[in-house]
């Protein structure tokens, strides 16, 4: 059934939640600070009142029936997984499973053979886009070897979904020529029928993200996640505050439901859908509005036909 009369798509889940396929190593610093990254992660799961996840996490066979399990309880019309242990991985557990699940290519881009292996997976394996770690890409994403990949995207009528801004919690970061969306200008405005997602409201980026979205047309926001970022904010923010500006400077039709989801036995972050959709919601989005955000956009992306 849908979400108060309005169907959901989760644009934005991972499967398995461990990350696999790489993009880049993560830095020392990244390695040294997990004591403060498990100090913080704890607070983050009592704050929502999340379990522990299962250590270690079941095989993506098994992961795969909790999340149609999961769909079927939450009445969600489609779930994208933008990692999914590989992609090789990740195809063998959607394959036969298309009427609900996508996956994305989630290989590292600067790799001699990232082309090549981008169309295997949109021809062979049927992925719906590319996900990228912009801070682990070890080139700017701006630099012109990474051009073969923004033109053949564009040329199939496919999307890129770019993790930019900070990764996790007190975590270093490998590449931060890659850090804030603005290195995508650049991209953007040479393929304009490149539709750009990113995620997280920018992840700390918020600012930035505006003036690039300002700037081309084809940059979309990707909502998902805690957005514990806001946290660190200089100016106070909340998730009210990301949804009010984005609503009336992008646009309803820009903006794209997440949740982030990965692990289990938490399974989708129904809380997450909450409270985003109560956001929307108080910041006086239509019906057509709710629509568009939490389904009809994805749609749009995916090149779906209405539900």
């Amino acid at each position: 059934m849908p979400y108060q009369g309005i169907p959901i798509i989760d644009f934005h889940a991972h499967l398995p939640a461990v990350w696999g396929g790489g993009q880049g190593q993560a830095s020392q610093a990244f390695q040294a600070n997990q004591g403060v990254r498990e100090e913080l992660r704890n607070r983050w799961r009592r704050r929502h009142g999340f379990p522990d996840p299962e250590n270690p996490p079941a095989p993506p066979e098994i992961q795969i029936e909790r999340w149609s399990a999961e769909v079927d309880r939450h009445g969600l019309e489609k779930v994208i997984f933008v990692t999914g242990g590989g992609n090789e991985t990740l195809a063998g557990v959607l394959r036969g499973r298309e009427d609900r699940f996508h996956g994305m290519a989630h290989h590292d881009p600067s790799r001699p053979e990232a082309l090549a292996e981008l169309k295997r997976a949109v021809e062979e394996f049927g992925f719906v886009g590319y996900k990228m770690l912009g801070p682990r890409v070890s080139i700017p994403l701006d630099d012109q070897r990474l051009e073969p990949i923004w033109g053949f995207l564009e040329e199939k009528g496919l999307y890129v979904l770019i993790h930019m801004g900070f990764i996790g919690r007190a975590s270093g970061l490998h590449n931060m020529s890659n850090l804030n969306p603005l290195v995508l200008h650049n991209v953007a405005a040479a393929h304009p029928g490149l539709p750009i997602v990113i995620p997280h409201f920018g992840c700390g980026f918020w600012e930035d993200l505006l003036r690039l979205c300002w700037a081309c047309p084809n940059v979309h926001l990707d909502t998902s996640g805690s957005n514990e970022w806001m946290d660190w904010s200089a100016v106070p923010l909340s998730l009210r505050d990301l949804f009010r500006k984005a609503y009336e400077t992008v646009g309803p039709d820009r903006i794209i439901f997440g949740t982030d989801s990965s692990w289990f036995p938490r399974g989708f972050s129904f809380s997450y859908l909450q409270e985003q959709f109560g956001a929307c919601v108080s910041v006086g989005m239509k019906d057509e509005d709710l629509a568009a955000v939490f389904a009809g956009n994805a749609r749009r992306m995916l090149k779906a036909p209405p539900a």
